[in-house]
C-alpha cells in the first residue's frame, strides 16, 4: 500500500468536529510520557506540560492529542507511566470529564487502537491523594480527526503522521521489537536509531514532503506530529506539524482560536531577580483559516 491510501484510510471513519470562529482547540503530539527513568524523554519537560495544560483547561480549549502520547515501544507498562505522571493524567482526565478531550494513536502507542487494551488500561489512574480515579472510561482512540471548517476555508485533517512511514505503520510490530530490544540499549551508549523519523533528517524531509503533497492534492490542511519538527504550512504546502513535548528546552503545540492557527512554544524564562517562570511564545505569525476574498 502506498502513502496516499494509508493516509486516506486514517480518515475513513474519523470523527468530525466543528470548526467555528469561536472554537478553541489545542493540538499536542509526541509527548512520549515514560516511566521516569533516564530514557523518559518527557520527564525534563513535565512541568512545562503541566503549566500549559492548566492554561488551556482554564481558558476553555479542547485538547487534541495526535498520537505517541505514551511511550509504549520502549516500555511495556502503561500502569507505570500513569503512576509516574499522575499529575498530567489528572489534568487530562479533567479535560475528558468536561467533554473537551480527543485522542489519536500513533506508532509508539498503536496498541491504543484496540478496545480491549483501552478498556483494561485507560479507565483509571493512580491518584496520589485518593487512590484510583477515573481517567478515560469509554474512550476511543482514533486514527484521525477532521475539523470541519465553517468559515469558508479548507477543512483540517489531523492524524499522527506515521502513515507516511512504511516501517512505522505497516511494519510497526517489527519496529517496536527493534526499538525495545536493539535500539534502546544501543542508544544508551550514544548511537542514534537511524529508522526514527525524529532523529534522521533525510527521512524527516521525505515524510514531510509526502504529507504536504497529499494535503495539496486534496485541498485540505493536514496537521501531524511524528517527525517532532514544528512546522507552519503555506498555500503551496498546506502541511503543519505540532512538534513535540520532548525538545531539549521546550514543548510545542498548535492553537486554533479566532479563525487562526498558531504555532506555540512553552519554555522557561528568567526574571530580573533570577526567578524562573513558564512563558508562552508564538513561533510564527498566526495563519488565517478563512478563504481570502
Amino acid at each position: 500500500m502506498s502513502i496516499s491510501p494509508r493516509l486516506d484510510s486514517a480518515f475513513t471513519q474519523a470523527p468530525v468536529l466543528p470548526l467555528y470562529s469561536h472554537s478553541r482547540y489545542v493540538l499536542f503530539s509526541d509527548c512520549h510520557r515514560g516511566t521516569g527513568t533516564s530514557g523518559d524523554n518527557f520527564l525534563k519537560n513535565q512541568h512545562l506540560y503541566f503549566a500549559a495544560l492548566q492554561y488551556y483547561l482554564k481558558n476553555g480549549f479542547t485538547y487534541l492529542e495526535l498520537g505517541d502520547g505514551d511511550e509504549l515501544w520502549e516500555n511495556r507498562s502503561l500502569a507505570q507511566i500513569k503512576d509516574i505522571h499522575n499529575d498530567a493524567f489528572w489534568l487530562l482526565s479533567e479535560f475528558y470529564r468536561r467533554n473537551r478531550l480527543y485522542m489519536l494513536y500513533g506508532n509508539h502507542d498503536m496498541v491504543k487502537k484496540y478496545p480491549r487494551f483501552t478498556c483494561r488500561h485507560c479507565t483509571s489512574y493512580p491518584c496520589s491523594t485518593c487512590g484510583e480515579e477515573e481517567l478515560f472510561p469509554g474512550i476511543t482512540f482514533h486514527a484521525g480527526i477532521i475539523l470541519k471548517n465553517d468559515m469558508d476555508g479548507p477543512d483540517l485533517y489531523l492524524t499522527h503522521g506515521h502513515q507516511t512511514d512504511f516501517l512505522n505503520s505497516v511494519l510497526w510490530r517489527l519496529s517496536r521489537f527493534l526499538v525495545r530490544y536493539i535500539w534502546k540499549p544501543v542508544e544508551n551508549i550514544g548511537f542514534l536509531d537511524p529508522t526514527s523519523a525524529a532523529k534522521n533528517n533525510t527521512k524527516k524531509k521525505k515524510l514531510e514532503q509526502a504529507a504536504a503533497d497529499w494535503a495539496k492534492e486534496r485541498d485540505v490542511i493536514l496537521i501531524t506530529g511524528h517527525t517532532h519538527r514544528p512546522m507552519v504550512g503555506t498555500p503551496d504546502s498546506p502541511y503543519f506539524n505540532t512538534g513535540s513535548c520532548v525538545h531539549p528546552r521546550c514543548i510545542t503545540c498548535i492553537e486554533i482560536t479566532g479563525c487562526c492557527l498558531t504555532l506555540v512554544k512553552w519554555t522557561i524564562s528568567t526574571r530580573s531577580d533570577r526567578s524562573l517562570y513558564v512563558v508562552r511564545e508564538e513561533l510564527a505569525e498566526p495563519v488565517g483559516l478563512r478563504k481570502q476574498k
